[in-house]
């Protein structure tokens, strides 16, 4: 699973997910010729990345090339079972990437057009975010 080596600090605030702002950075293909695209706003999780990845690699089995564009590097902490309230937040339990709409999750290149469909149509299963198929013109 993918996480970060170092953080800056060990507990972050939540932030807030809201509706508002698209994807500036991460909009477009930028190595492959198929990719995935989130519609929506979603906190994605290691093991969603990790589940989407294994995927893809068995689908194509050994063909082609693999991209994961985001990075889960936020922490989410999380109290154990049966503990009364108070006594501070948590521990850090899962790292989560925070994608918002607009955003490349994945990109493939190497691969046939129909099996890169849908193997990517599979990955996107994995995730709690609506996703949308996208190719590139070349």
């Amino acid at each position: 699973m993918l996480l970060p080596k170092k953080v800056q600090h060990r507990k972050w605030h939540k932030g807030r997910r809201r509706g508002k702002g698209i994807a500036s950075r991460a909009g477009r293909l930028a190595f492959g010729n198929h990719g995935l695209k989130a519609l929506g706003h979603a906190w994605v999780t290691s093991r969603q990345l990790e589940a989407a990845r294994r995927v893809l690699t068995r689908y194509v089995r050994r063909g082609g090339k693999i991209w994961i564009r985001v990075f889960p590097d936020k922490p989410v902490t999380k109290k154990g079972n049966e503990i009364p309230m108070g006594g501070g937040k948590g521990a850090p339990d899962h790292y989560v990437a925070v994608v918002k709409p607009g955003t490349v999750l994945l990109e493939m290149v190497g691969v046939a057009g129909p099996q890169a469909r849908e193997a990517l149509l599979l990955a996107g299963h994995k995730f709690g975010v609506p996703t949308r198929l996208v190719e590139s013109a070349a």
